[in-house]
């Protein structure tokens, strides 16, 4: 980690006590909190440029019943073949399944894919959550 810099900042005391609140039970300090508040940024900046190369999983819900629909989620998974690293799959109960799938690539191709796949008749909820491979945090 390179130099720590100290540097003050004004806070309303009632914003400060709920923050306190909810980093409690979570980080030994503000300065913990508040460097993962600043990274988060910068990582959300990062999978906004559409360009940027960025690492994530992508977790659906579906229904394994739905017609045809395990065949066009691996149709798109094939098609977008370079952004999916890995998979795992996961029989939730009778009906449902959970699908991880580790991506990496263009943010922009993966907020695309993600898109198609959570569109498909059967896929009852979704998320894409992308993060940095950290090598601006060096």
């Amino acid at each position: 980690m390179s130099d720590l810099v100290r540097f003050g900042v004004s806070i309303d005391e009632k914003l400060l006590k709920k923050y306190d609140d909810l980093i409690g039970d979570t980080y030994n300090n503000r300065s913990e909190a508040i460097r993962d508040l600043i990274r988060d940024k910068l990582v959300e900046k990062k999978w906004q440029d559409s360009e940027e190369e960025v690492v994530g999983s992508l977790t659906l819900v579906f229904d394994h019943h739905q017609r045809e629909l395990t065949e066009k989620m691996l149709h798109l998974q094939h098609d977008y073949h370079h952004l999916f690293e890995s998979n795992l799959h996961v029989h939730l109960n009778h009906d449902f399944c959970l699908e991880v799938i580790v991506v990496k690539g263009k943010a922009s191709e993966l907020q695309e894919v993600t898109r198609k796949l959570l569109s498909l008749k059967g896929v009852h909820h979704g998320k894409l959550a992308l993060t940095s491979s950290g090598e601006e945090f060096k």
